[in-house]
C-alpha cells in the first residue's frame, strides 16, 4: 500500500522541489489540496490527518499552527525554522550520529535543517563532539549561496526582466548577526555562543559553499590540514550523502572552487585546505538539495525504511 503524503505549502520553492521528487515513485500517494482551499484551516487539518506523512513548507508561524493540527500518528517533516531546536523533534541530519538517524527513523516530528546550518553543522558537530574544537572557540562562518535560497521574492528580484543592476554584484546581508539559522548552529553543535556569520547571495540559481576558518593552535588537538581531512573522512565513512574530498582538491581545481558545482546533486562535499597555522574547512552542496528538499526526502525515506537515496540524485 502506498504511503499517503501531503505537502502543506506546495507552491513554495521547497514544496515544489519535494513535489517534483515524487515523480515516478509508486510507493507514494500524493494528497493534492484544491488550490482554492490551500489556506483554509479546516481543509488543511483534514489533509494533514488523512496523510501518513505531511511535509510543512511554510513560514514559521504557519508551521507551528499546522503541526498542532496533526494527530500523533501522523509523521510531520517540517522544513521551516520553527522546530529545529524544539524538544521532541528529531533534527534531520542523519549522518551526524547513530542517535540522529535513529531519532529520525523512530520519530513522528522531524525538523529539516536550514541550508547554511547544514553546511556549518556538518563541520562543527563532529569537531565539537570529538573534542577537537573547543565549545568556546570564537567560530566564524563565511558562506555564499545561489539566490534560490531566498525564496520566491528574492528569486523574482533576480530573474525579473530589466532587474535592478545592483543584483549583478554580491548581495551581502545578515549584518545584525541575528540570522535565523544561528540558533540551531549553536544548539546542535554544542557551542557556547553563537558564531559570527557572514552570508551572501550572488547571481546564480542554486548551490552553496560554507567556510569555517580555524587557527590550528587554538584547537584542542594540534592537527595539520591533511590530518583534519582524514578525521572527517573517517567520521563520515560509509555515508553515501557525504563526500570528503582528497586533501589538495582545491589545488587540483586550480586554486578556486565554484559554489554552484553541486547544483542538482543531493549530497554534500567536505573540503579541508590551508596550512599548518590556518586551516579552512568548507562544505559545498545544493541549497535546494541537501540544504532543503533533498534532506526532507532523505528523512522521509528513513522513516519508510527504504533506500535513503530513493528519488534523489547522488
Amino acid at each position: 500500500m502506498a504511503t499517503k503524503v501531503f505537502i502543506d505549502g506546495s507552491e513554495g520553492t521547497t514544496g515544489l522541489r519535494i513535489f517534483e521528487r515524487f515523480e515516478g515513485r509508486d510507493d507514494i500517494e500524493l494528497l493534492k489540496i484544491p488550490s482554492e482551499l490551500r489556506k483554509d484551516p479546516d481543509t488543511i487539518k483534514k489533509y494533514i490527518n488523512d496523510s501518513d506523512i505531511t511535509f510543512l513548507c511554510l513560514p514559521d508561524a504557519a508551521a507551528i499552527e499546522a503541526a498542532d493540527m496533526a494527530d500523533d500518528r501522523v509523521v510531520i517533516i517540517d522544513t521551516s525554522t520553527a522546530h529545529r531546536t524544539s524538544a521532541g523533534w528529531a533534527y534531520g541530519f542523519p549522518e551526524l550520529s547513530k542517535e540522529h538517524r535513529n531519532a529520525i527513523r523512530n520519530g513522528k516530528r522531524i525538523a529539516v535543517p536550514g541550508c547554511y546550518a547544514s553546511g556549518f553543522i556538518g563541520i562543527g558537530y563532529p569537531l565539537v563532539k570529538e573534542g577537537i574544537l573547543p565549545a568556546d572557540y570564537p567560530v566564524s562562518i563565511f558562506a555564499v549561496s545561489g539566490y534560490s535560497g531566498g525564496g520566491k521574492k528574492l528569486i523574482a528580484a533576480y530573474e525579473e526582466e530589466g532587474r535592478d543592476a545592483k543584483f549583478d554584484s554580491a548581495r551581502m546581508y545578515a549584518w545584525t548577526q541575528s540570522h535565523k539559522h544561528l540558533k540551531e548552529m549553536k544548539a546542535i553543535t554544542g557551542l557556547a555562543a553563537d558564531p559570527l556569520f557572514c552570508p551572501m547571495t550572488t547571481d546564480y540559481h542554486s548551490g552553496m559553499i560554507v567556510q569555517v576558518p580555524l587557527f590550528a593552535d587554538r584547537l584542542n588537538k594540534k592537527m595539520t590540514p591533511g590530518e583534519l581531512r582524514d578525521f572527517f573522512a573517517e567520521y563520515y565513512k560509509g555515508e553515501q550523502f557525504i563526500k570528503v574530498l582528497p586533501f589538495g582538491a582545491d589545488v587540483e581545481a586550480g586554486g578556486a572552487l565554484f559554489s554552484d558545482a553541486c547544483a542538482g546533486w543531493d549530497g554534500m562535499e567536505i573540503l579541508v585546505t590551508g596550512n599548518n597555522d590556518r586551516i579552512v574547512v568548507a562544505t559545498r552542496f545544493d541549497n535546494l538539495g541537501k540544504g532543503a528538499s533533498g534532506a526532507a526526502i532523505q528523512c522521509m525515506n528513513i522513516v519508510l525504511g527504504c533506500e535513503e537515496a530513493k528519488g534523489l540524485n547522488l
